[in-house]
């Protein structure tokens, strides 16, 4: 995903109007937008197109250190040293993506320290696919292989995304995941062309993790209030049920490639759409994941707390050195 703005579907508070923005400038920017310019972090821009941004890279963010959890997990009990070496890969890099994102972020004039406290407050949202349980190590395949997957049909689109900053940044994440759905896919891949037992931990990795991941493009275009303006924007490029159409048409063939069911009844290919019709989505249960309902909820959250809590002595030293670095070039 892990880009959708995120809504619980309650109704929110009235807010105060903010004050009306320079026409003048108002036009320049939106014709910049429209001519696909990168808008930069010392360009005039709309308040409101700062606060959607500022809400959706740190929601992106918030997933790529909080999605390194489940995976983290399963390190020590990866089933061969190679395996284990391509894990911490990942988990690492996905570390990394969190830092480009947050760095990204805060040109926009927010800091890490806020978005941080927004995160462990419950005010700040992250991909709702990391409240879910990995049981077994065919789920690390299904990660990379689904999760990974919707994640880059979410993320390809937005190397042209209207923010420089942005865009930038999703050059080098787009190949890193690139890399972990080939992965994830190559366990899946080989579970299930194993025994009889590792195929069946192949298809029920398969479905548990299918429709949570469809969820991952967030809730239908008619009842996502913040996609038209981000469209207009070009902080968005696609609808999220056009991406979603996207990820099933690419995803089911390669299920079929290694002989795994999409767990889905109503799964059809329409020769008239060019297209899979696919079944209901339960949206009942994503948006009470979105509430923080979800099975690892409160477990995800409680591990980055303690986790941010434990770290304080490293971010002070590090602040507490490079003070010290800051005086001593000033003496010279």
């Amino acid at each position: 995903m892990y880009t959708t703005e995120l809504d619980d579907n309650k109704k929110k508070p009235a807010t105060v109007p903010s004050a009306p923005e320079d026409p003048v400038r108002l036009a320049a920017f939106e014709a910049r937008v429209a001519a696909d310019d990168f808008i930069e972090p010392k360009d005039w821009m709309p308040e409101a197109y700062r606060k959607t941004l500022i809400r959706q890279i740190s929601q992106h963010a918030h997933s790529e250190i909080v999605g390194m959890l489940p995976e983290g997990n399963w390190i020590t009990r990866a089933p061969s040293l190679r395996r284990k070496a391509v894990l911490l890969a990942k988990v690492q890099d996905e570390g990394g993506h969190g830092l480009y994102l947050y760095a990204a972020a805060e040109t926009l004039g927010t800091s890490r320290d806020e978005m941080i406290e927004a995160l462990h407050s419950g005010r700040a949202k992250y991909s709702t696919i990391f409240n879910y349980p990995t049981l077994t190590w065919a789920d690390i395949g299904a990660i990379g292989w689904l999760v990974d997957g919707a994640a880059i049909m979410n993320q390809v689109p937005l190397q042209r995304t209207s923010y420089g900053p942005y865009a930038r940044a999703m050059v080098r994440i787009c190949k890193e995941e690139s890399f972990h759905q080939r992965q994830g896919y190559e366990i899946m891949m080989t579970l299930a062309a194993g025994t009889a037992e590792q195929k069946r931990m192949a298809q029920s990795a398969l479905d548990r993790w299918w429709w949570p991941s469809l969820m991952m493009f967030g809730p239908p275009d008619d009842n996502s209030p913040n996609s038209a303006q981000s469209m207009r924007w070009r902080i968005k490029r696609e609808t999220n049920d056009q991406i979603r159409q996207k990820f099933i048409d690419v995803t089911v063939p390669q299920a079929e490639a290694i002989d795994l069911q999409v767990p889905d009844p109503a799964l059809k290919w329409n020769e008239t759409r060019g297209s899979y019709d696919f079944g209901e989505i339960d949206w009942e249960e994503f948006y009470a994941v979105v509430r923080g309902e979800g099975p690892l909820a409160k477990e995800r959250m409680n591990a980055r707390v303690k986790a941010w809590e434990e770290g304080a002595w490293v971010r002070e030293a590090a602040m507490a050195h490079a003070d010290k670095r800051r005086v001593r070039a000033a003496a010279e």
